[in-house]
Parts: C-alpha cells; structure tokens; sequence
C-alpha cells in the first residue's frame, strides 16, 4: 500500500531540516514524524501504482467492449432499404 522507504525519506529530509543545535531532538523527531505520516497517509484512501495500472487496462478493455457494442446496435438498428 504505502512505500515506507519513501515514509522514511520524507522523515529523513525533515529532521535534516532542523537546526544542527536541535539534533539530538531531532533523531526522536524523526521517528516519530515517521509515525505520524505513516498514520495520517493510512487515513487518505489511496490506491497502489500496480492497482491504478490494473484497474486502467480494466477500463480500457471495457470502453472497447462498449464501443464494439454500440456499433453492432447501430447496424442492428438500420432499416434496410
């Protein structure tokens, strides 16, 4: 679902972020801003990047259905001269 590699580089470039003076804080931090985004990005629905793929080919492959369907209707629905 959510990349924690990419949690934890969020996390990271936030604690870079504080002041040198503030390290020692800042390794505590980290953790637990990791926490918190892990937390808060598991409330978002979001969807993985392997399910969007899966779920656009689905819809292609629909909308072709639909089209092929619709043109067979449109001949059906000729009146022969």
């Amino acid at each position: 679902m959510l990349n924690p590699k990419k949690l934890e580089e969020i996390a990271k470039q936030i604690s870079d972020a504080v002041p040198p003076s503030m390290k020692t804080m800042a390794e505590g931090a980290e953790a637990k801003v990791k926490q918190v985004l892990q937390s808060q990005m598991s409330r978002l629905d979001f969807v993985s990047r392997e399910e969007f793929d899966i779920q656009s080919q689905v819809l292609k492959r629909t909308r072709e259905k639909l089209e092929a369907l619709e043109t067979r209707l449109a001949k059906l629905e000729k009146p022969e001269a």
